[in-house]
C-alpha cells in the first residue's frame, strides 16, 4: 500500500513512517515545509505524483495557547487544511486517518468520553480539529477518526522530556493534579494506526495507552522510572493559568477498540519505562 503521512518529522509522524515502511508499505513522509497545511496547490502537486492509496494525517498546528491570538491561522490549517484531504481521499478513493484529539470534548466530569459523546471543544485549537472531524465526516464514509491525548515519543518536545530536563535543576516541582487523562506513547500507537489503514474497520476511535493519571501523578512516575530522587507537589490549575482553558477531564474510554477487535495499547507506565530506555539508546 501507498501510504503518504503529514506531519513526518514530529512526535507520531517519525514513528508512523518507521511502523509503515517496517510493515512493507510504500511511504511518503511530508512535513509541514514540504507539505504546507494551508497551500493547497502545494499539497495537491505532491499528492498527484505520489498517489497514495491511503493518507496519515498527523500534521496539525498544535501551539495551544497561540491558537487564541491567531485563530484564523489555527482554522486553516487544522480545519480547511483537512477538508481538503478528506475531500482529495473522495475524489481518488482514497484511505483517510485522521489524528484527532481529546480536546475536541469540553473537559468536564469525571467519567470517561464516548467516541459518540457530544463535542463541545473549550478552545480554540480544539474547535479547529473538532472542524476537521466535521469535513472528514462530510466528505467520506470510510475513515478513521483516532482521538489520541498527552503525547509523547522520540522526536520532537514533550512533557516526559521536559520533566527530565527540569530535574536536572530542581530537586522539588509544582505539578499540575486536576487535570486527568492518558499519556500516549507514539512507540506503541503507530503499529495500531498502521494495523487500522490496513483493514476496513473504519470509525471514530480512542487510542492512548491504558490507565488514568493527572500530569502531576504523570510527573512523578517519570522520576520514579528513570530513579531521580525529585519530588512533585499537586498544585491546582489556576496555579498555572494559561491563555486557553485545558480540559480537566480527559479520560477517554475505548470501547471502539474493543467493538472493532483493535488491541489496547499497553499501561502507560509500561510505555514510560521503554521509553525512557528509548532515549538512553538514542543519546549514546
Amino acid at each position: 500500500m501507498k501510504i503518504l503521512i503529514t506531519g513526518a518529522t514530529g512526535q507520531l509522524g517519525h514513528d508512523c513512517v518507521r511502523v509503515c515502511r517496517a510493515r512493507g508499505h510504500e511511504v511518503c513522509g511530508v512535513s509541514s515545509e514540504m507539505f504546507p497545511l494551508s497551500d493547497a496547490a502545494a499539497m495537491r502537486r505532491i499528492l498527484d505524483d505520489f498517489a497514495p492509496d491511503a493518507i496519515l494525517h498527523a500534521a496539525a498546528y498544535t501551539a495551544v495557547d497561540q491558537a487564541e491570538d491567531e485563530p484564523a491561522r489555527c482554522r486553516l490549517i487544522n480545519a480547511a487544511g483537512t477538508e481538503f484531504l478528506a475531500q482529495y481521499a473522495e475524489e481518488h478513493g482514497s484511505k483517510l486517518l485522521y489524528v484527532s484529539t481529546d480536546y475536541v470534548f469540553p473537559g468536564t466530569g469525571t467519567v470517561p468520553y464516548e467516541t459518540d459523546d457530544f463535542p463541545a471543544p473549550p478552545n480554540v485549537y480544539g474547535a479547529s480539529k473538532r472542524m476537521g472531524e466535521e469535513a472528514v465526516l462530510a466528505h467520506l464514509e470510510k475513515y478513521f477518526i483516532v482521538r489520541i491525548s498527552w503525547v509523547f515519543g522520540i522526536n520532537g518536545r514533550n512533557f516526559v522530556k521536559t520533566m527530565l530536563r527540569l530535574a536536572e535543576t530542581h530537586k522539588t516541582l509544582s505539578v499540575v493534579g486536576d487535570q486527568i487523562g492518558s499519556p500516549t506513547y507514539t512507540h506503541d500507537l503507530a503499529p495500531l494506526l498502521a494495523e487500522m489503514l490496513e483493514s476496513e474497520r473504519y470509525g471514530i476511535y480512542h487510542a492512548t495507552n491504558e490507565g488514568f493519571c493527572s500530569w502531576a501523578e504523570f510527573a512523578a512516575e517519570i522520576f520514579r522510572a528513570a530513579g531521580l530522587d525529585v519530588s512533585v507537589t499537586s498544585v491546582p490549575s489556576h496555579a498555572y493559568p494559561t491563555k486557553a482553558a485545558r480540559p480537566k477531564n480527559s479520560r477517554m474510554s475505548k470501547a471502539s477498540l474493543d467493538a472493532a477487535g483493535f488491541s489496547r495499547l499497553p499501561p502507560w507506565q509500561d510505555a514510560v519505562a521503554r521509553y525512557l530506555k528509548e532515549l538512553q539508546q538514542a543519546e549514546g
